[in-house]
């Protein structure tokens, strides 16, 4: 034991090997102890995540820290070697930087965050997770009808962020306008028509308006856009087939499916109950003259 502790003071590599692995130790312990008191006094579950990540960040980045300041002595030799490695590295690796610097973006900023819906890289979905290099997401659509799962789960790098557009549902106004048109044959009721879709989506969506109501006023409040309304609005155009109404409307960016489903279902009782006034139309085709048929016999 004597002998080990001789070494230990005549050797300062030993010394400082000891005293680095210590201190290591000592920087992980305090950040994970960090980490699980984080819950007590963060609920938002958003903010407790970015929160956590970061401190997992500054903690290994403290080490490191801590690590080249007890071995600073001796890298004064080798700066020079170590100026032109960086420069060749990151060369090299400009993309995981560029990562980075995006990972950074998203946490400092309203990009998106986890939670969110959004079309990044040409994936659309929703984020699970933000890591370092790269973002991951639950995808939606592609070979799936409706805004729907399909169970893919897409990894995407985070300096897309820079290089591409985001597409964000869910940020600050939470609804999608949407709309549905419904075609009405000719000499139907199209004030009774137009009424009904309205009343079905007073009924269906009219909740929906009311809250969207709110988020877009402060939406108004922060940026330089008009005053849009949000309550349900019926239109309508002729053309060569039938009457064809639209009905517009505002949904959550999570239950435009369900919603569309509802919609169609009672207008679909409602103009079935007033057959004798409306008809739906289809494209169906009518003969209203036979051409001239021209028969020769040869005898």
């Amino acid at each position: 034991m004597e002998k080990y502790l001789e070494l230990f003071i005549e050797e300062p590599s030993i010394r400082k090997l000891v005293v680095a692995v210590i201190g290591a130790f000592i920087i992980i312990v305090i950040k994970n102890l960090i980490r699980a008191r984080l819950g007590k006094y963060i609920k938002d579950r958003s903010s407790s995540y970015k929160t956590k990540k970061a401190v997992n960040v500054v903690g290994y980045f403290a080490v490191v820290v801590f690590i080249m300041i007890l071995y600073s002595d001796s890298l004064g030799g080798v700066t020079v070697v170590l100026g032109i490695a960086g420069a060749g590295i990151a060369f090299a690796l400009q993309e995981i930087i560029v990562s980075i610097a995006g990972w950074v973006t998203i946490l400092t900023s309203d990009i998106y965050k986890t939670g969110d819906r959004v079309l990044l890289g040409g994936i659309k979905g929703d984020v699970i997770d933000v890591g370092i290099l790269r973002t991951t997401i639950m995808e939606i659509a592609s070979w799936v009808d409706g805004d729907l799962y399909n169970g893919r789960i897409v990894r995407i790098g985070n300096s897309f962020v820079f290089k591409e557009p985001v597409y964000n549902y869910s940020s600050d106004f939470p609804f999608l306008w949407d709309q549905i048109k419904i075609p009405i044959k000719y000499g139907s009721d199209y004030k009774l028509a137009r009424k009904i879709l309205y009343d079905v989506a007073q009924e269906v969506v009219g909740n929906y308006s009311d809250e969207a109501k709110s988020y877009w006023d402060v939406m108004v409040k922060k940026y330089l856009i008009e005053d849009a309304t949000t309550q349900p609005m019926v239109t309508m155009i002729a053309n060569d087939n039938w009457v064809e109404f639209t009905l517009r409307f505002v949904v959550d960016y999570k239950r435009r499916v369900v919603v569309k489903d509802l919609l169609f279902t009672r207008i679909l009782e409602k103009i079935e109950n007033e057959s004798k006034n409306i008809e739906m139309a289809s494209a169906t085709f009518e003969l209203v003259e036979m051409p001239t048929i021209e028969v020769k016999t040869k005898l």
